[in-house]
């Protein structure tokens, strides 16, 4: 399996606009990584209007402040869905994710809450987990001032955010909730362990390699003991048993394959209701590349039928 027509048009393009001279956002400083990754956000567009959009600031568990941001579409939404950007935990933020957050705002008819969680290597691992845990704790808080009834709550995620939906997941259920009602990982982080087939194969080489990804655990979790956390590598969770129903898309050329899929399959194994998809033709990243690779929308369609199928179920209790 090659890739699509519309991810090689897209990587030679990028590659056309960096020049022969680019440097690898891995032999980069996070700052400088950071404007690289910011200046795609203008490929995106602007999503769907809402009927309203929230700013609130959060503060932390150290005591430092985070944003986030509160798309509402619709005078009753249907759910209310935490979304966690991904980035390596070191790139991106909510306003090079606002598009994506509007269009699943609209697709599933969920107020979704976009979370600006605090960046490695300034705030390493646990920062991130906590920030999310933080916010998490306040969507659950606030379900009726966002959507005015209880409605179901989800958490997801692509890449890094992956990984964190997957540890919010683990957390709510050790430690009395809140109650999740499913949680959606694309292509997510699961293990720090680079010896996996697919973290070597030539033609999964594209926007993450093996060398970025080692990049980003080192300035995200740098110590051994940090990455054998299951907070930090879920896959390692000594069980996954009564866990939320969760969807599970993985790239089929990705370094992250296989440790998503591995993921995936453990969730199964523990008796967790997963839908798994192995996304045909696509690279790491494609799902928030929206409005640019035409496999985004198919899985944001993807993302929306699952989570409207479970707002009509009972959610699991924590």
């Amino acid at each position: 399996m090659a890739l699509d027509e519309a991810t090689i048009q897209f990587l030679a393009a990028a590659a056309e606009a960096a020049g022969p001279d680019a440097k690898p956002m891995w032999e980069m400083e996070p700052a400088q990584a950071r404007a690289t990754s910011a200046a795609m956000n203008e490929m995106f567009g602007k999503g769907p209007d809402m009927q309203r959009t929230e700013d609130h600031t959060l503060t932390g568990y150290d005591g430092g402040t985070f944003a986030i941001r509160v798309h509402v579409p619709t005078d009753r939404p249907t759910g209310v869905f935490l979304y966690l950007h991904g980035g390596g935990w070191v790139v991106g933020d909510i306003d090079g994710y606002d598009t994506l957050g509007r269009q699943l705002a609209e697709k599933t008819g969920n107020a979704v809450v976009l979370v600006n969680y605090r960046k490695a290597p300034e705030k390493r691992f646990p920062a991130a987990v906590e920030d999310s845990w933080t916010a998490l704790q306040w969507a659950a808080e606030h379900l009726e001032d966002i959507a005015g009834s209880r409605v179901p709550l989800f958490v997801g995620g692509d890449s890094a955010g992956g990984n964190l939906s997957a540890v919010m997941a683990l957390r709510a259920r050790d430690e009395g909730g809140p109650q999740l009602a499913g949680q959606m990982l694309i292509y997510p982080v699961t293990d720090a362990d680079f010896t996996r087939i697919s973290y070597d194969e030539p033609e999964n080489q594209t926007l993450l390699t093996k060398e970025f990804m080692i990049w980003f655990w080192d300035h995200y979790a740098p110590t051994p003991e940090d990455r054998d956390h299951p907070h930090a590598s879920p896959l390692r969770a000594e069980s996954l048993k009564n866990l939320p129903p969760a969807l599970v898309v993985t790239a089929a050329h990705d370094v992250l394959r296989d440790e998503g899929e591995a993921y995936a399959q453990r969730l199964e194994e523990a008796g967790v209701d997963v839908e798994f998809h192995r996304w045909p033709g696509q690279m790491h990243g494609f799902f928030s590349m929206v409005n640019v690779l035409p496999a985004s929308a198919e899985v944001m369609d993807l993302v929306a039928r699952r989570v409207r199928a479970l707002s009509a179920e009972p959610a699991l209790e924590a």
